[in-house]
């Protein structure tokens, strides 16, 4: 038997009235997901446990079967392992996003939480240069993908109230600078990047290119290193993980799974689909277990791009689930989970705690009469909810029928 999970992060959404009254996954041509969806198991499961932060990290532990009630400390330890930075017991990790803060009459707002969606390898040109300024034995600086990078404070402070930058996008961020123990470290930090980045040569370039340049860090999404369970002790498995993202990658180096990193996967609209495509169904050839992650329709929701988000669901379906679906039948025994992790509606511009709609399809040919495709109405209609969404994971490995 060979499984695989699909994951659109952030596909849910809101009725739009642009759209006649439709969800963008209600909106988006999908026959793929709409064939297996109306074949298979579909319904809503609450993937953001009570009392946790709606975020990636949360979700995509639920998603992969794991309870974040008992595992979760952050998101950045999970960034730190994909990246194969080690953390003592004490050691703090933070994700560091590389930002576009823009001046108005005496305030500062959050332009760009992703400065313009700045390329690797200009972003890795800034961190590296943050680390020549402001690393110490205290404080470490680690490049990562795009404008998503690691700093780690050694012997540092947790007990810190930080807010994600795409959530308050286009607001005042004097509201949400870091409060807490340690507070007053962190604001010095990225006073100083400040001066650093704005100083770069690669300032200049951006601006006369017409880029939007990165000229502050963003410190959040703190934690300590978790103690999480492999997949081989929880549910017997090997497996393969593939995403652009290192949170991702790191929950995979958590759970003990194989991390396939994919030549162009840049986690947003341009990202190389066959090639993840192509990556999962090799990993089953050797493995039993693949998740592949797909980033692209989250990232048009923090821009509150209606269009992208459309393209990213039809492009997820086209390029993804499509011809996963048709090559897969090769091994014979087969489960498909395909789910989002969390909803981020394009009016917020964030994530939700709210359920997601999910299908596991396992080569059903029966239609079911009462759903109309894969989207949040149909989910909610066929009146299976799970409250706990690690629980789709028990639910795939089951092979319980519809």
């Amino acid at each position: 038997m060979k499984y695989i999970v699909l994951l659109g992060d952030g596909m849910p959404d809101e009725a739009i009235e642009q759209l006649g009254g439709k969800t963008p996954l209600e909106y988006a041509r999908t026959p793929a997901m709409d064939f297996m969806a109306r074949r298979g198991r579909l319904g809503m499961a609450q993937t953001i446990p009570q009392g946790f932060p709606p975020g990636s990290d949360v979700a995509n532990l639920s998603v992969f079967g794991y309870d974040p009630a008992s595992c979760y400390t952050g998101r950045s330890p999970l960034e730190a392992a994909s990246m194969g930075v080690s953390l003592g017991p004490e050691d703090v990790a933070f994700r560091l996003n590389l930002v576009n803060l823009r001046r108005e009459n005496g305030d500062v707002f959050m332009g760009d939480y992703s400065a313009g969606h700045i390329s690797t390898e200009e972003g890795r040109e800034l961190v590296l240069a943050l680390g020549r300024e402001l690393g110490s034995g205290e404080f470490e600086f680690h490049p990562g993908v795009s404008y998503r990078h690691l700093m780690v404070w050694r012997n540092g402070r947790d007990k810190l109230e930080l807010t994600p930058p795409h959530d308050i996008s286009g607001k005042r961020v004097q509201e949400y600078l870091p409060r807490g123990d340690g507070a007053e470290v962190l604001l010095n930090l990225m006073e100083k990047s400040q001066a650093i980045l704005s100083g770069h040569s690669q300032h200049g370039r951006r601006l006369e290119s017409g880029k939007t340049p990165a000229n502050s860090i963003w410190l959040w999404g703190h934690g300590k290193a978790p103690k999480m369970e492999t997949y081989a002790s929880k549910f017997g498995l090997n497996g393969a993980v593939i995403s652009a993202v290192d949170l991702i990658r790191g929950i995979g180096v958590y759970a003990g799974l194989e991390i396939v990193k994919v030549a162009g996967a840049t986690g947003y609209l341009d990202t190389n689909y066959q090639g993840k495509a192509e990556a999962a169904l090799e990993a089953l050839e050797r493995l039993d277990f693949a998740y592949l992650h797909v980033e692209a329709p989250d990232e048009s929701s923090h821009s509150g791009s209606l269009e992208n988000k459309i393209r990213a669901i039809e492009d997820f379906d086209a390029k993804i689930v499509a011809p996963i679906s048709k090559e897969i039948k090769k091994f014979g025994e087969y489960r498909i989970l395909c789910t989002p992790d969390h909803p981020t509606p394009l009016r917020l511009m964030t994530h939700t705690a709210d359920p997601v709609p999910f299908f596991i399809y396992g080569g059903e040919d029966d239609p079911r009469g009462d759903v109309n495709g894969y989207d949040e109405n149909s989910a909610r209609k066929t009146g299976l909810f799970l409250s706990e969404g690690f629980r789709m994971m028990e639910l795939m490995l089951s092979g319980e029928q519809r």
